[in-house]
């Protein structure tokens, strides 16, 4: 097909979306950027005001574009994703988009079992587990809180590691490797000590993912993640 024929073939609030998509792939937009106003977009294609107003609502709505009252249209904040099909190493996930992954800390310890968690791990109350909370940043942005619980049989030197410089599932997936996963998603609101880690307002929507893994026969791992709901999104394919 003639390249001057598919532009024209294309609508033209398309045309206009994809100026604003493609100024926003580029990096020369960046969140929180102030686009162009519509009536700037009108005399730079030369249409109606209709027809821009069209190409900025649907980026609105698919949420590319933010509106403020009184303040103009912004390049709205990334919504990171990440797979469910297979289960990924978060700071690889964020290495791919080409952003900076950092890890902090906030518990190591071993701790016995209470009856819940027993359940779960197929073992007797008061057996003990490791646990550990982290919180994983991009690009100094908190998007993650791992709080995972792992059977001292399947990792034993799971309270050793630098979780500074490796993340958890780098050493498991070394020390036990993943034999079967189950998962469930839900959307919940941040209670505050959740809400103070993630640098959001406690009741904040996030998205709390809940996955056990097992390794060699034996349950491996519980963990629980919170990620602040307007800045993630999960992904997944079956084929």
């Amino acid at each position: 097909m003639d390249e001057q024929f598919a532009q024209d073939a294309t609508p033209i609030f398309q045309r206009i979306k994809d100026y604003l998509m493609g100024e926003i792939a580029s990096g020369r937009w960046k969140e929180g950027d102030l686009v162009p106003s519509e009536q700037a977009l009108v005399r730079q294609f030369g249409v109606s005001r209709m027809t821009v107003n069209r190409a900025v609502r649907e980026l609105t709505a698919e949420q590319v574009l933010t509106r403020r009252q009184g303040a103009g249209t912004f390049v709205a904040p990334q919504k990171y994703q990440a797979t469910l099909v297979e289960i990924r190493n978060i700071a690889d996930e964020v290495r791919a988009r080409g952003h900076a992954h950092t890890s902090r800390p906030l518990l190591l310890e071993q701790a016995p079992a209470g009856e819940a968690l027993a359940l779960q791990f197929e073992l007797e109350p008061g057996t003990p587990l490791f646990h550990s909370v982290i919180v994983h940043h991009e690009n100094g942005q908190p998007i993650q809180i791992e709080d995972r619980w792992v059977n001292p049989a399947c990792a034993p030197a799971y309270l050793d590691q630098d979780y500074t410089r490796v993340t958890p599932n780098e050493h498991l997936m070394v020390a036990a490797p993943l034999q079967d996963a189950t998962y469930s998603i839900e959307a919940l609101p941040a209670p505050r000590e959740v809400a103070e880690m993630l640098d959001v307002d406690a009741g904040s929507a996030c998205l709390v993912l809940r996955r056990r893994t097992t390794s060699q026969g034996r349950v491996a791992t519980v963990a629980t993640m919170w990620h602040p709901g307007q800045l993630y999104k999960f992904t997944g394919s079956v084929t």
